[in-house]
Parts: structure tokens; sequence; C-alpha cells
């Protein structure tokens, strides 16, 4: 049981909580340091029961589940949920949860936090629109300096904000927890994409090059795009059907983290592809990047900074340039049986060797580290 005397920590995040693995590091980490945690996340009509952490949960619910309704509801909700409850200290998850979480600290006197998970101004969905993406700046010009601590996912995006707003930003990446476990003797049967089927992932362009590559392809998510890719698919005839019922591209649709990394571990190759479509994915550092590491399956991978610097240390990945399929079957193909057997051995066995030096122990030390500047345990 959590000491009733321990500092309460409220943190916000717009996602069905069962799926964010990052939050359920984050707040699980700080709740074994001591702390008492809650986290508060939104209600989607498909959203499974809760499942058990060591810390709270409580999830909103509403009418709409995108747009700006949904924004301005989701706003309005958690800052009335939030004038019920007591905390040490308030954590806003990336702007979309800001500025309730700011007023409710500035109510109570007590300091805010602000994770950005991505720079959220420059994600696909918000550069597209720029009466949208300057209502979003100016969210972020007004909450960021006002944060007590700030931290962010990967080094790059960190500085970028430390140019912007000339205050320091810490950084806990986003890294799986690395959890022992022998390695397959003998590669998996398939490709496999996790994460979100949203705009800039790069699926898409995989999907158009599935025609030319020597295997099966598995997406574990869903997504914006969730109806396009599945058309699209089907116009390229990769799903099952009645002469092919396995079908060359299978979505799953979501999966929970506990499963995921079984379905990463019976993979062949994994899939880490972004466009160039902000700085946000370029500067990125996602979190699957390090589960296909654990998992001790290469991948193919953008070469975009963050992604480049960490395959110039461990060489795990195949790098590729550009997103054309021509680009992205070769490369799937030289990783898949028939292709380099020898030097997918070799990112195999990097992947081996990298698993336990990239992984979440070492990133909750700086986790910790950083929160106890701010509500120290006594």
């Amino acid at each position: 049981m959590p000491n009733p005397l321990a500092p309460r920590l409220v943190f916000a995040v717009t996602t069905d909580l069962c799926f964010d693995q990052r939050m359920q590091r984050i707040c699980g980490s700080l709740a074994a340091a001591g702390y008492r945690v809650q986290l508060v996340g939104w209600q989607r009509p498909a959203s499974p029961p809760l499942t058990p952490q060591p810390y709270g949960q409580h999830r909103l619910r509403g009418w709409f589940q995108k747009g700006k309704l949904f924004y301005l509801e989701y706003n309005l909700r958690l800052l009335l949920y939030l004038l019920g409850q007591r905390a040490a200290a308030w954590c806003a998850c990336d702007l979309d949860t800001a500025l309730p979480m700011w007023l409710r600290a500035r109510l109570g006197g007590q300091p805010l936090v602000y994770d950005a998970h991505e720079l959220f101004t420059e994600v696909p969905e918000v550069v597209a629109r720029p009466a949208v993406q300057r209502l979003w700046r100016a969210v972020e010009q007004f909450v960021v300096p006002r944060a007590r601590l700030a931290y962010t996912v990967g080094p790059a995006l960190a500085r970028l904000f430390e140019q912007r707003y000339g205050r320091p930003f810490g950084v806990v990446r986003n890294v799986s927890r690395y959890e022992p476990a022998p390695f397959l003797e003998t590669s998996g049967s398939y490709i496999l994409y996790q994460g979100a089927l949203n705009v800039g992932r790069g699926l898409e362009q995989l999907l158009d090059a599935m025609p030319q590559v020597r295997g099966r392809l598995v997406l574990c998510g869903e997504g914006d795009c969730s109806a396009a890719l599945r058309a699209q698919a089907a116009r390229l005839g990769l799903l099952a059907s009645g002469s092919d019922p396995v079908g060359q591209v299978e979505f799953r649709g979501f999966v929970l983290p506990q499963e995921l990394r079984e379905v990463t571990r019976q993979a062949a190759v994994g899939i880490m592809l972004l466009e160039n479509v902000g700085l946000s994915y370029y500067y990125s550092l996602a979190n699957k990047f390090f589960d296909y590491v654990h998992a001790g399956i290469p991948q193919v991978l953008i070469d975009f900074p963050e992604y480049r610097a960490l395959n110039d240390e461990f060489d795990v990945a195949e790098l590729v340039a550009d997103l054309a399929p021509n680009t992205l079957a070769a490369a799937l193909n030289r990783l898949l049986p028939g292709g380099d057997a020898a030097r997918y051995q070799h990112l195999a066995a990097n992947c081996r060797r990298a698993a336990p030096l990239l992984s979440w122990q070492h990133e909750a030390q700086e986790l910790r580290q950083l929160w106890a500047g701010v509500v120290p345990l006594a």
C-alpha cells in the first residue's frame, strides 16, 4: 500500500491508459520510488477494462472522440475533475492537457511539470493546418516557460526546446523496460509494425512495397488512417481472401503491451518509418525502436538524426534514406529469408548486446532525479 503521507502527483493524457506504455513506465517507476500517483486519461468507445497498475487510474468520459470538439470537451472535463483533486505537483503530458493542468497548479500554488512526448506543434496533423498550428504554438509559448520542470523523449528535441525557450529540458527516453528472456534461435516469420496508424508513418509506402517483398506484414495498432490503409491493402490484393486464406498483410488492431512483447519476439524484422513532415517526426525517438532491440530482431529504420546516432553506436538496423517502395522492398528482402543471412545474424547479435544497455531501468533513474528536484521524498 502506498504511504498516505507521501507526495501525490497527478498526470494527464488524452490517450486510453491501457495502451500508453510510456505513461505506464513513468507512473509505475514514480510509484515504486514512493510517490502516490494518479494518471488521468480518456475513455474510448472500444476501451478495454483498465489493467491493474501500482498507481491510481481514472478515465474521463465524453461525447466526442476527435477534432476540435474533442479537445474542447476533454479540457473542460479534465479541469472539472482536477478541481476536486489535491496534489503536490501536476504533470501535463503534451500540449493537449497543458492548460487545465497549468490552471490547477496555479490555483493551488503547486508546481507544473511538462512532459513533452513529442514536439506537438510540429506533428503532421498540426503542420498541415496553419491556423491550428498558431493556436498550439501560443499554448506552448504560454505553458513551457511556466513549468517548474520540463523534459522530453530525446536529446535532439531537448536541444530544440532549449533553443526555443532558453530553459533547460531533461531527457527521459521512451525506452522499454528490459526483461531478460531467451532469444529465439531462428528468425521469426513476419515483418512487424507496431504503433499508431497515422499520417506520416510511411505506411502507405510500405503497403505499396509489399508486392515486391518476400514476407508477410503484421500491423499492431489503430489510428486516423486505419480505414484508408485497410482499403489500400485490399486494392493491392494483400489481405486474406478465398484464394489466399492467410494474406500478405494482417491488421491486428490494438494489442495490449504484455501481448505485444510476445508478438514482437515472434517477428523476423521490425519497421520504424517516418516521413519528414515536421520537426517532431524528424527529431523523434520512438519506443518501437527499443522494443525491436529488446526482442532481438533487426529493423528497417528511417535515417533521421536520433536513429542514425543510435545505429552508428549499436548497428542494429538497415537504414533507408527514403520511403520509395523499391527502397523499402530492397531493405526488407535483404533481411528476410533468401537475403543476406550473415547481415541478419550480425544485426540480431548486436540487438542482444545492446538490449541491456538500452533499458528503462537506466531512464527511470534519470526520471526519479528530475522529480526529486521538484517534489522531494521525505
